[in-house]
């Protein structure tokens, strides 16, 4: 019998480029987004070219109505694989921004990953195991003037992931935070992006999607359970513990801070 995956965020980007490589693997899949032109396309693709089964659930998982419908999916359908990719940037600073659109933030990527795994866990455990990967961010390691939500609710997706590895591990079940840095997806640009230069990043720091994905899936099958794509990013994370650049950390800060003043003048 072929295995199921669930996938949040599974119209574009990563999500997407998980569907394409689980599917290529003939596994069937349940493709969750707010799209559902895009996902009966994605669905239509991959049923035609690999003959697997697809699933569609149009969903919101920033509302509390859209995470109710896909908890009751994954109790239903009980994927062996679960996928939170679902989530979302914005480049205003903190004090002229929303706070609707932080309170979304925190929702869609900390109560939303709890509440499908809840779901998904209590069956792994009865079936003897099962895998979770949380799509969390390098971000998630810094603290950065304008992105702080961001970088917060990333950390916190990255730390549950680690404990929940620790202490399901020895139900089969494992637990992967995916950590990438830079990706060309249509992340940075949607509107709420509007205000982030793609061009002010050097192309030596974009990875492509596949090359992080095809790096999550190798990580899983040599357990890595914190997955951060691209030497340049696994190193950048190693330096900046370092107590010495601190100083330069601050100093960045400050530059990036008077940037998001200068825009919202």
């Amino acid at each position: 019998m072929n295995k199921l995956a669930l996938i949040t965020g599974a119209s574009s980007g990563l999500g997407e480029v998980f569907a394409r490589k689980l599917a290529r693997k003939g596994m069937n899949l349940i493709l969750v987004a707010r799209r559902e032109d895009r996902l009966k396309q994605i669905s239509d693709e991959l049923n035609s070219e690999h003959g697997v089964d697809i699933g569609i659930c149009v969903a919101d998982l920033a509302e509390d109505a859209g995470i109710s419908i896909v908890e009751d999916l994954i109790k239903k359908k009980q994927p062996d694989f679960l996928i939170n990719n679902a989530g979302f940037g914005f480049g205003e600073g903190f004090p002229g921004s929303d706070v609707g659109s932080h309170i979304k933030m925190v929702r869609l990527h900390c109560e939303t990953p709890v509440r499908l795994m809840h779901a998904a866990v209590p069956f792994m455990i009865d079936s003897g195991g099962g895998t979770i990967i949380n799509v969390s961010s390098v971000a998630g390691f810094f603290s950065s003037p304008g992105s702080g939500n961001y970088c917060a609710s990333k950390a916190y997706l990255t730390t549950m992931s680690k404990s929940l590895n620790l202490e399901l591990e020895s139900y089969g079940i494992k637990v992967q935070a995916l950590c990438p840095g830079f990706t060309h997806t249509g992340f940075h640009d949607t509107e709420d992006m509007k205000g982030f230069d793609k061009s002010e990043i050097p192309s030596s720091m974009w990875m492509s999607a596949e090359d992080v994905v095809d790096t999550s899936l190798k990580g899983l099958e040599k357990n890595k359970m914190v997955v951060i794509p691209g030497f340049i990013y696994r190193f950048v994370v190693w330096v900046t513990r370092l107590r010495v650049f601190q100083p330069l950390l601050r100093a960045v800060g400050r530059k990036q801070t008077q940037k998001i003043l200068k825009q919202q003048d």
